[in-house]
This record gives C-alpha cells, structure tokens and sequence, in this order.
C-alpha cells in the first residue's frame, strides 16, 4: 500500500490545530512556533505533492485514494488531484506559514487586558462598562491550520458528498477568526468593535450557510437520479462523468439545470460573484490583515475551483446553457467592484473590493469556455492569492503602526519608511496586472480568450484594467507621497519578521512574471480534460483578406472572403 499522500497533507494541519490548541494558555510563544512547524511540514508535503505530480500522465486524476466510508448511501473517501487542485494546494500550503508569521502578535492580550488581569482577574481594577478582552492566542492559530486543512481536503475530494462536509465546515473556524480576532485598528472602542466583528461573522456564515443548503438539495438530487439510473446511488464525480459520457446516466435539461444552479449558487456565494459578494467587504474589513489573507486568498478560492471540477464537468449542458448570465454577471462584478474600489477611504475594504472585481475575471475566464480563459482563470486564482496577500499583509503592517485604517490619516509614508511603500507599491502594482508582475499573463489570457469567443464583453472587461490602475494608484498617492502626517513621523521601517513574511511573496510575482512555465504546464492538461468533458473547443480564428481573380492584386475587382485559419 502506497503512502496516502494527499490524506498526510490534509492531516498534519490538522494534527497541529489540536497540538496548538493544548499547548498551556501560558505558553503563547511556543503555540505559534508549533503552529508555524506543522504550516512548513505541510508546505514540504505539498511539495513533493508537486514533484510527484506527473502532467503528461493519463487520466484526470492522480495520487489517488480510495476507502468505502457509509456503504448504504454510497459515500467514499475518494481524494485525486489534478493540475489545477495542485496548484492550489501549493498555494495554500505557501500562504500558511505567511498568515501565522504575519499574524504573530494580533492574539496577544492587549495591553488593558494584560493591566487587569495582573490586578487579580478580568474584573479587578476593569474600567466600567468595558468588557475583558484578552485573546487566547492558541485558539487563534490553531483555528488557522484547521481552516488550511479543510481547504486542502475540498480541493482533493474527488467524491462529491466529501467535498461538501469540507466546503461547509470550514465555515466554523473561518466565523470565529473574523468574530473572536478581529481588526484593533479604528479608534473605536471595544464594544462597538465586538458589535461590527460578530455582525461581518454573522453575515459572513449566514450567506454561506444559506448557499451550503441549496448545494446540500442538489448533491441529494443528484444521488437520487443516480441511484435511479445506475441502480446504485455515487456520489464519485470520475464515477458520474463516465456514466454520463456513455450514456449510462442521462439528465433532463430541467433536471440538470436546475441541480447545475445548486452547486453553482453555493459556489458563487463563496467566490464571490456579484451580486452574493456583499459579505465579503464586511470580513475582510473587520478581521485582521493575515485571516483577510485567508479569507480572499485561500478559502474564497474554493469557490471558483469548484465551479471548474463539479459544476462544469457534472453539468456540461447546463453549463453552456447558464454561460450569458454568468458572463455579464461576472462583467459586472469586474467593473462595479473596480467602481467601489476607486470610492473607498478604508484601505482594507479598498482591497476586498479589488477582490470583487478580480473574482469576475476568474469567473469570465472560466465560462468563456477556451483553454486560454479557463488556463489564464486557474493562474488568476493563484497569482491573485500571492498579489493580494503581499498587499493585504503590507497594509495590515502600515495600519498596525497609524492605527487607523482610513487613507486620509497617512501621508508621506515614504519618505519615513521606504522599504514598506516600496514593497506596499510592488504588492500594488502586481494588484493592478503590471507587465513583468504574475497577475499580468493570468489577466492577459481570460481577456484573450474571453475575447475569442465573446468579443463584446471582452471589450467591456478592460474597463477594469483601467480601473484597477486609478484605485491603486490613487491609494499610494494619498498614503505614501505627499507631506509627512503628523501621526506618521514617528512610524518604523518593516521588521526582519515582516521582511520574512513580504520577501518572498514579492519574488515569487517577479518570477511568474517573466516566466509562468511551471504553472501553464501544471494546469494546461486539465484544463484541456475540463474542456472535452463539456465538449467545447477553442474556436478558430476568422482572418478577413482580399482576393483578386487571377491571384494578381491589379486587374480585378476585389473580393472580401472570410479564411478559417487552421489551428
């Protein structure tokens, strides 16, 4: 029996929330460095998950596993990956290490709270009407490797009934960082800020919830008509595919579509996709910088690689039929979360709508259906998780030091620390799709192949390049450059820590900026499988020329004919 490779990857984070968890509430420093050792030791496994990865091998899976689970309702312990489901993990399992490091001190005991507690207990010397606050920093990490390894199991399930219990239950963990750990920064005192943190957690599992419950009716519609079909109900999705691929399994146009909209409302929620996303300004505003990270980095990210390996391949027909509203839906995403970016004064929510109008690209490149969309859509999810983290993170730096997460409370940043505003312009520029940065050829390619198929909206998509350029810009404007704030004066460069946390991100864009080869080979085959299954092509380009008879170019009169060009 070979090493169950994808299973270790999923477990060890796990393993390490407990271990995190137990460690005495007194030993807060040793938490994180034991939280920090099981986010590398995944990272090491998800890397030989890469190396042993093979893209030029058969099949749409590999690496697999396979264990009966509940025999009576036909629920395995399936796990297989692919490119894309590669990919990701990796993505993930760099990202970890990143958000502890970055996120060391923000569940440390406040100050107020450290002064009370030394005074006898949470209620000795307490200020009135002011609640204790002390944060149990083991809860906080551990909280974070269990998230990473729920993640890391949806992007493995091969068996649909599996990947739904990771795809909801991730939510637990996820409402208790953004509730229980929330942003400092504000001025605002801790009762109104507990009230706005509980509201973005409450929200924030109440739309996903809500979209979990729609999937959970199409995957038990789905089992009931393969039940019906196969005589035995699956919920295996290589099993589905090639019964429906022979002509084993046939679905209603009716019945397809409307199981096709509960797996892609649930999805669209998580993504998210205008107009289920207005929970996701909300988080990432009230959380802190590193769970703001996970939150649109990693576990958003579920969202639209769900869509490419259930909802397309599952429902192929309903897919095609779906493909316009999606589109416009995903265009509209694009430029209106683009617009909000442009009106924001809070820099965080600046960057979760950025988020929005990214998402719609992701979302265009996917339903444009060709292999540059769905290939530049599957590279979008992860040089958007690495250009978001690197600005997200920088940003949760600059407002830790002000305070304050409002634009107009800085200026002339970099005149007092250069190397964060030169990292927070890199992280920028990477945001806004620079040539040379990895964002750029992930962009570059949706519009391409969007543009192919759907010139229109190609066109119209562009718009949220020039957008993206007026938020960013305007933001390092008004916080970098200008007069030196007051409150700014005073403000440190980045710490060996924080270098730790933004080096890497920064050439990690550089790399795949001028040289995306390892990713485009990872992810190009499935993409390719993803295509057959829903049977498109890419289509061929027209080339309009002028034809003279005789094959002279005097003489004649000339003809205006359409040439297919051959691929």
């Amino acid at each position: 029996m070979s090493f169950p490779l994808l299973t270790a990857t999923a477990v060890v984070p796990a393993i390490g929330a407990i271990a995190t968890a137990a460690v005495p509430a007194a030993k807060r420093t040793a938490a994180k460095w034991l939280a920090l050792l099981f986010s590398l030791a995944t990272l090491a496994l998800a890397a030989v998950i890469a190396v042993r990865f093979d893209p030029g091998a058969k099949g749409p899976f590999q690496l697999t596993e396979s264990h009966a689970w509940i025999r009576d309702f036909g629920v395995r312990y399936d796990l297989g990956v692919d490119g894309i489901a590669v990919a990701l993990i990796a993505l993930t399992a760099l990202l970890i290490p990143f958000v502890i490091l970055a996120g060391w001190h923000d569940a440390d005991p406040s100050p107020s709270s450290q002064l009370r507690s030394s005074r006898g207990g949470p209620n000795e010397g307490a200020e009135p009407n002011r609640p204790y606050s002390w944060r149990p920093t083991q809860g906080f990490f551990a909280l974070i490797l269990a998230v990473e390894a729920m993640v890391v199991l949806s992007f493995e399930a091969t068996d649909v009934f599996l990947f739904y219990i990771f795809f909801e239950a991730m939510l637990i963990p996820m409402y208790f960082l953004i509730g229980g750990f929330g942003d400092r920064a504000g001025g605002r005192g801790e009762q109104q800020a507990a009230a706005q943190r509980s509201y973005a957690a409450v929200k924030f599992l109440l739309y996903n919830l809500v979209g979990g419950l729609i999937m959970l009716a199409a995957v038990i519609g789905l089992y009931a008509v393969t039940a019906h079909q196969l005589g035995a109900g699956t919920f295996s999705l290589p099993q589905i595919v090639q019964a429906r691929a022979s002509g084993a399994l046939t679905l209603g146009t009716g019945t397809e579509r409307l199981l096709f909209l509960g797996f892609f409302f649930a999805f669209a929620v998580k993504a998210p996709l205008w107009p289920l996303h207005t929970w996701l300004p909300n988080a990432m505003g009230e959380a802190t910088s590193p769970v703001a990270v996970l939150i649109t980095a990693v576990v958003d990210k579920v969202g639209t690689f769900a869509m490419l390996r259930f909802c397309l391949q599952l429902f192929p027909e309903a897919s095609s039929w779906a493909t316009p509203v999606i589109l416009v839906l995903s265009l509209i995403s694009i430029v209106y979360g683009a617009l909000l970016a442009v009106g924001q004064r809070d820099i965080k929510r600046l960057i979760a709508y950025a988020s929005i109008s990214h998402f719609g690209f992701i979302i265009l490149g996917i339903f444009a259906m060709t292999s540059q969309g769905q290939g530049g859509a599957t590279l979008y999810m992860v040089n958007h998780g690495i250009s978001t983290a690197a600005l997200m993170l920088v940003a949760g730096f600059l407002i830790s030091r002000r305070g304050s997460r409002l634009i107009a409370d800085y200026g002339g940043v970099q005149k007092v620390a250069p190397v964060l505003a030169g990292t927070f312009l890199v992280g920028g520029l990477a945001t806004l799709s620079l040539p040379g940065l990895a964002p750029f050829i992930s962009e570059f390619l949706v519009l391409v192949g969007t543009f192919s198929r759907y010139p229109v909206i190609g066109i119209i998509a562009t718009l949220g390049i020039v957008l993206a350029a007026l938020y960013v810009l305007v933001l390092y404007q008004r916080t970098m450059t200008g007069p030196v704030a007051t409150e700014v004066r005073a403000m440190p460069d980045l710490k060996v820590r924080e270098l730790v946390v933004v080096a890497p991100l920064i050439a990690l864009l550089l790399f795949l900026g001028v040289y995306p080869k390892p990713l485009t080979d990872l992810v190009n085959p499935a993409v390719q499988h993803t295509l057959s299954v829903v049977d498109k092509k890419d289509p061929k380009p027209t080339v309009r020329v002028d034809a003279v008879p005789g094959g002279g170019r005097h003489g004649g009169t000339a003809q205006t004919q359409d040439v297919e060009a051959a691929k």
